[in-house]
């Protein structure tokens, strides 16, 4: 692989890194007043004593840069501070929530997968009416969005037909997977759209090309074509878009998981912003942007091995 795409796609990172977490420490300082009033939840007449301590923890009277980096620092080493509200370190409630947002998205990115590369495949393979159903159905679920699919399946499949709950994590292997299943399908459903679209594109244009034809005027078999030929060469898009979506839906678990109660990281999220616990949402907001960044880079670096054409593209 190009090294020189390599060394940018990785300084675009820590860069990408580095202004995310500015942006996200600055948001508490742009605030008017005093920012270590939102610290103890926006009181009006706070203990001076208690925003005192604050001030000296969260080094809030240091100047705005020096203060930057002793928390960014705090936070590679693992230490994101105190929950004032929750009166537990914030690496703690983390740690005690990352479970379920994991189980959820990994769920969720089993479907995408699956169901959106086969849906995509069969449909460019079949063509005729099997293509237009699935450009209709899959075209109709990219335009849901997550608040609205976990209605719906909520209604059809907890109220209507009673087959799954639709609050909390469960416990136990089948107990989690059967509580995950209806915010995963909600979180998935707009993502598997969009996989099945670009696969089936992508295997259309690849059965249009000329090395492919090459192929069957040579008399190779016509399993071989689709498995060697347009299914190898259709895998870098593909691949492309599924870890987008992958990483779209560590975006969008909050929704889902507000929606179902799965209590993870994006309804920690929430609940923390609600009561103006600044430094779990600021914790949180780091590791999703992090988590997010890393997986776009990574799905840009295995395209790029899949196909050198994209780091030959990417370097000038």
């Amino acid at each position: 692989m190009n090294l020189r795409f390599v060394s940018t796609r990785i300084g675009m990172l820590v860069v990408t890194v580095l202004v995310s977490s500015l942006a996200i420490y600055g948001a508490m300082f742009l605030t008017p007043g005093d920012p270590a009033t939102l610290l103890v939840g926006g009181s009006r007449n706070p203990d001076p004593a208690v925003l005192a301590q604050i001030h000296r923890d969260y080094h809030l009277d240091d100047p705005f840069v020096q203060g930057y980096w002793h928390w960014l620092g705090n936070c590679l080493h693992g230490d994101f501070g105190t929950s004032l509200v929750y009166r537990d370190s914030v690496a703690g409630l983390i740690g005690a929530r990352a479970g379920g947002t994991l189980a959820l998205v990994a769920y969720a990115s089993v479907l995408v997968l699956a169901a959106g590369t086969l849906i995509g495949t069969v449909a460019a393979l079949r063509g005729g009416r099997t293509e237009a159903l699935a450009t209709t159905l899959t075209a109709g679920a990219m335009a849901v969005p997550t608040f609205v699919m976990a209605v719906l399946l909520v209604w059809l499949f907890a109220v209507q037909l009673p087959w799954f709950p639709v609050y909390g994590s469960g416990g136990g292997f089948t107990g989690t997977l059967a509580h995950l299943t209806l915010p995963a399908v909600a979180l998935a459903l707009t993502w598997i759209g969009y996989v099945a679209q670009v696969t089936r594109a992508a295997v259309r244009a690849e059965m249009r090309s000329e090395h492919v034809e090459t192929a069957r005027s040579r008399g190779v078999p016509e399993r071989t074509v689709i498995r060697r030929h347009v299914l190898h060469n259709a895998s870098g898009p593909v691949f492309a878009v599924s870890g987008v979506g992958i990483a779209g839906l560590i975006a969008t678990a909050a929704v889902a998981e507000q929606a179902f109660g799965t209590g993870g990281l994006g309804a920690l999220m929430i609940e923390a912003a609600s009561k103006q616990d600044m430094a779990v949402v600021q914790a949180v907001s780091l590791i999703f942007v992090v988590v997010f960044v890393v997986i776009n880079t990574g799905v840009d670096l295995v395209s790029a091995a899949l196909d050198p054409r994209i780091a030959q593209k990417g370097v000038r």
